[in-house]
């Protein structure tokens, strides 16, 4: 889901427009108070006893009335013998009844649940089914649980939006983040004016008495969350996109106001797609198809095999709910506590679209602002510990920017062949694909298949709050060394120190000279193999998430071993004319024992200094620009040497 979007390039593209995009707080303060006073009553077990096989949703609704009407038949495998199981169902939802076995059995609705009472024992292992058979009004939280609005000449529009807690809201749900739906239907009845979209393939569209029936199958596992439906009077523009594996449907479900531009934008998603397809790994639905549905949200929500897009000429927006089919859809996070394995990956391999397509234009833009906006603040996990408040949970500071930031510091540390197989190989894996991954898992995988221990990384970035904040100093050591002090403090107590391989790019006349500073202590020398370079820059590719910009100091060592600039000759008699070399501009002063300056001089290539201007003594020669100060012991004599 992009519920926040800030959208701060113009893609222009000719097929694809942009979307005007800004920050907008899409919930109240009540919904999130409703959301957290739900979570925190007592139904982490709901359906704990079932494994739900296969639901079959049959809903009768009309965009114009905020109402839904029909009967949900769960078929499910006993996990335990059971004489009753609990789902979750909003009150203001009425049951007519409850159907087993052809037979009407007892429920009760002790606070928002369902508990439905079998007449006899379900052994365990055993397939079973039950029908539940309700009508009302909904309430709507969250995001939009259930919404009826209008578009265009006031035609009215009906969509749901479940993510994250509110699925009971509408239809009796286990809602949980442990047990997938192997299989769906979903048949929508509605006044023939108008259309529903839906998960998976069209089955049937059939108009009888002014009445339209479409039934969707969907046979890939599909979370609680992400079941959903739209209707209105969509125009429905079918196309296809060739991948890896053959062409899959591409069908677009659009207000008739917008359809032109939604056509017009198909092109730049289909090479979205193919990039994705070849990145990461084949469309998880291959069997089906990828659709897109128009409602009135100001973002996007990834629902299975069917997106809900707020602006079809968003390209940001589109590749964001396309790539979810991937992260957050096929491989689903175990818990809201790991959002960020949805979040953090769509919105980083969004961004990959451009360095792929636009790598001179937007990349660098895109890690600008991202940075800038994630150390914004000084605090701030991307692991969410109080999942009770809906904010925080899509948090697009943390969730969203901070999630795609540790992708891209694990691509530096990794390397990008192994970063990147290794994303492939945990999207193929038979234990995340179709079914549920936390962060540890995660974790894990990549040590796995990368050799490196990532416990230090995962605690500072992902458990740990904050960001490291760089500083430099930069010392002349030989003609052939640079001696370099790399700081680091943290904004944020939680973690002490993020250890991190730094790149550093040293810079002198038309030579580049960069290396990686294996950086293991807040305040650690370095000794670069480089003379003392014209400038340096810390990450200049921005590698490492880190306050921006990054201050440097160029110290001053008294009486370095070998001088910064050439002095001859030194001890010089009053008959020597002295010779100053330095490659740089800046101002000379020579300064007496007891700190006065005696004189001072602007240096080009070349100064030539007539001693008789000082007395017979010891002075210092000072060197300094805006980069760079130095120093050097000067001797007058009164006699030649």
């Amino acid at each position: 889901m992009k519920n926040f979007l800030i959208i701060f390039f113009i893609i222009n593209l000719v097929t694809w427009g942009q979307g005007d995009f800004t920050w907008v707080e899409t919930e109240s303060e009540q919904k999130k108070a409703l959301i957290s006073q739900f979570y925190h009553k007592s139904r982490k077990t709901a359906g704990a006893n079932i494994d739900v096989k296969h639901i079959r949703f049959h809903w009768k609704v009309d965009p114009a009335i905020h109402y839904i009407n029909g009967f949900v038949k769960y078929t499910f495998r006993s996990l335990e013998d059971l004489q009753s199981t609990t789902l979750l169902l909003d009150n203001p939802l009425v049951i007519d009844s409850i159907i087993y076995h052809g037979q009407t059995i007892t429920y009760s609705r002790p606070n928002d649940t369902l508990v439905i009472n079998f007449p006899t024992t379900i052994l365990t292992g055993q397939i079973d089914s039950f029908t539940i058979v309700y009508q009302g009004a909904p309430n709507t939280s969250g995001f939009g649980s259930f919404e009826t609005s209008t578009h265009g000449n006031n035609i009215p529009v009906m969509w749901t939006l479940s993510q994250p807690y509110g699925a009971y809201e509408w239809w009796p749900t286990k809602n949980d983040l442990k047990d997938k739906i192997d299989s769906i239907d979903v048949i929508i009845t509605m006044p023939s004016a108008f259309v529903a979209a839906s998960h998976g393939l069209l089955f049937k569209d059939t108009v009888v008495q002014g009445q339209r029936v479409m039934h969707w199958k969907h046979r890939y596992p599909i979370v609680s969350y992400l079941v959903a439906f739209a209707v209105s009077n969509y125009e429905r523009q079918n196309n296809q996109v060739q991948l890896s594996q053959g062409s899959l449907p591409l069908v677009n479900y659009v207000y008739p106001e917008h359809a032109q531009d939604a056509l017009n934008a198909i092109f730049a998603l289909k090479l979205v797609m193919q990039f994705y397809d070849s990145l990461v790994g084949p469309y998880p639905f291959m069997q089906e198809k990828y659709g897109q549905a128009e409602f009135n949200w100001g973002g996007g929500m990834e629902h299975q095999t069917i997106s809900f897009i707020g602006n079809m000429t968003n390209y940001e927006l589109c590749a964001h709910e396309l790539i979810h089919m991937w992260f957050g859809d096929a491989i689903t996070c175990g818990s809201w506590q790991d959002i960020w394995l949805n979040e953090g990956f769509a919105t980083y391999f969004t961004a990959l679209n451009y360095e792929r397509f636009f790598p001179t234009t937007y990349w660098m833009p895109w890690k600008i602002h991202a940075i800038q906006y994630i150390t914004s603040e000084p605090y701030g996990s991307v692991y969410v510990y109080d999942t009770t408040d809906v904010y925080r949970i899509f948090d697009g500071r943390l969730s969203y920017y901070k999630g795609a930031y540790v992708l891209h510091m694990l691509r530096w540390i990794l390397s990008d062949s192994t970063f990147f197989s290794a994303i492939r190989a945990y999207y193929a894996s038979p234990q995340f694909k179709y079914g549920f991954v936390r962060t540890e898992d995660f974790k894990h995988f990549l040590e796995q298949h990368s050799g490196k221990n990532l416990t230090e990384f995962f605690n500072d970035w992902v458990y740990g709050e904050g960001h490291p904040i760089y500083s430099w100093e930069l010392y002349y050591h030989n003609d052939d060394s640079t001696k370099i002090i790399l700081h680091q403090s943290t904004s944020h107590p939680s973690v002490d120190f993020f250890e991190m391989p730094v790149p550093v790019y040293f810079f002198k006349g038309n030579q580049i000279y960069s290396i990686v500073l294996n950086h293991t202590q807040p305040h650690q020398t370095f000794y670069v193999p480089f003379p003392f370079p014209d400038s340096i820059q810390l990450d200049p590719q921005l590698w490492i998430l880190k306050q921006l910009p990054v201050q440097g100091i160029v110290g001053t060592d008294a009486l370095p071993e070998q001088p910064l600039f050439k002095l001859y000759p030194n001890p010089a008699d009053k008959e020597s004319s002295i010779n100053i070399e330095f490659p740089y501009v800046g101002q000379i002063s020579i300064i007496s024992t007891d700190g006065k300056e005696v004189l001072t001089l602007w240096h080009q290539q070349k100064s030539i200094l007539d001693p008789n201007v000082l007395k017979p003594g010891v002075y210092y020669i000072s060197f300094k620009n805006e980069r760079i100060t130095a120093f050097h012991k000067l001797i007058i004599s009164n006699t030649k040497n």
